[in-house]
């Protein structure tokens, strides 16, 4: 016990930002500290001594230590004691077995459907809280950065609907569609035929009452449905994925992308916008990271690299047009969420309870230093269907309407905004 109080003392003395820290019999570090955490068990000391995040994560979920802190600060720390969580050794050929037996077992139909509505499912109410108006809950735009929250969201919507170069009575696919942003941005700005589909409960009965409220039955339509029961016979001009590739698994990452180019018209564009994983080898963080993530937030959640998305697609029949990189607009997208949970905590434990409360403070502030510090990154990858006609398009060979330039995305007048002025956007 002596070894590891002395120890605990080094370690707080050697950190770049001063933190108080309990644990039973002892303590370290100035009372004053920005960061206090208050350890009820020895075994929790060695598991932060140890650098395994994680595991203090779940004490913290589970009511067994207390953080008293700026999130901002207590990242910091957390961080420090990570170290680089990001596992850059190749996986041997047995673990990649592994992992893909793994993937195949969790991502049956039933058990998708279980886990998405663990999470989505927990409370609209919940979301609203700290969602913006439209409840977007996917990486924002900050085209520029005094933007609200609720500007950049509305901005996003916007940027995926120019990249998609929308136009009135195309077809239009939204996988796993959410509370309805993009879906209704895409139907009532761009006079789309769109479809939405999910598995969430909540989200879908959400989304149905808008449509129902904004008189756009005929012209928007959103199905409980798993993405691979959509019929075969049925065909898009246009198809977004975002914030879906996260759900399918590893194991189902081909043929989720032969599903969405059997779906595409010939010519038709598809936009995948998710969250990619830091190591090239699609190596889980380490530190008890991502087993912290997939417990309390994402069960069944699977990330691999950008290289290992854009060779899936490319292996699919579809040819990548367009790489854009996110990552620091998810860093201070999931800040602003940060924000406005913590302003509204005691409301939030009313509606989620405080396991949930306390699991989703460490995930959204957790989450933003991951995406600062480049452990996780967001992509928007832009592809085709070619239509083997070299005359399709502004450029011969195109083979799509895709005018191979980013004119269209950048285009003047500035982006009108319609919802959500005033609120909060930094921490």
């Amino acid at each position: 016990m002596n070894a590891l109080s002395h120890l605990a003392a080094s370690l707080v003395d050697r950190l770049a930002v001063p933190i108080a820290l309990e644990w039973p019999g002892g303590r370290a570090g100035p009372a004053n500290a920005p960061v206090q955490l208050k350890l009820r068990e020895w075994h929790q000391l060695a598991a932060l001594l140890m650098g395994r995040i994680g595991s203090v994560g779940n004490a913290y979920v589970r009511g067994e230590l207390d953080i008293e802190g700026r999130l901002r600060d207590v990242m910091d720390v957390a961080a420090e004691l990570a170290h680089s969580p990001l596992q850059t050794a190749p996986p041997t050929p047995w673990t990649r077995v592994l992992r893909r037996a793994r993937s195949r077992r969790l991502h049956q139909r039933h058990r998708d459907a279980e886990q998405v509505r663990f999470h989505y499912d927990l409370s609209d109410d919940f979301f609203a809280l700290w969602l913006d108006c439209r409840r977007v809950y996917s990486c924002a735009y900050y085209q520029n950065p005094a933007m609200t929250l609720a500007q950049a969201q509305e901005a996003k919507l916007e940027h995926i609907c120019r990249k998609l170069q929308l136009q009135p009575g195309q077809r239009f696919l939204d996988i796993g569609a959410g509370w309805g942003g993009l879906l209704l941005w895409a139907a009532e700005h761009y006079g789309v035929q769109a479809l939405g589909i999910t598995l969430s409960r909540d989200q879908h009965a959400h989304v149905q009452r808008l449509i129902e409220q904004k008189g756009l039955q005929g012209r928007v339509e959103i199905r409980l449905l798993d993405y691979r029961d959509l019929p075969p016979t049925e065909r898009f001009h246009r198809i977004a994925s975002i914030g879906m590739c996260e759900h399918v698994g590893m194991a189902n990452l081909d043929g989720y992308f032969v599903q969405l180019w059997q779906l595409l018209e010939p010519g038709g564009l598809l936009l995948n916008h998710s969250i990619t994983a830091g190591s090239v080898h699609s190596n889980p963080m380490g530190a008890g990271l991502s087993e912290f993530i997939e417990t309390h937030i994402f069960p069944g959640g699977e990330l691999v690299h950008v290289s290992e998305q854009a060779r899936s697609l490319s292996a699919c029949g579809l040819e990548l047009l367009d790489a854009e990189n996110l990552r620091p607009h998810y860093a201070r997208t999931l800040w602003d969420w940060s924000l406005a949970l913590e302003s509204q905590l005691g409301r939030a434990r009313e509606l989620a309870g405080e396991t949930a409360v306390r699991a989703y403070r460490l995930y959204l502030a957790g989450s933003a230093t991951a995406f600062e510090r480049g452990w996780l990154s967001l992509y928007q990858l832009l592809a085709s269907r070619p239509d083997g006609n070299l005359g399709t398009g502004e450029l011969r060979g195109a083979q799509c309407g895709y005018p191979f330039n980013r004119a269209h995305m950048y285009r003047e007048p500035p982006l009108p905004m319609f919802c959500g002025a005033g609120q909060a956007t930094s921490v």
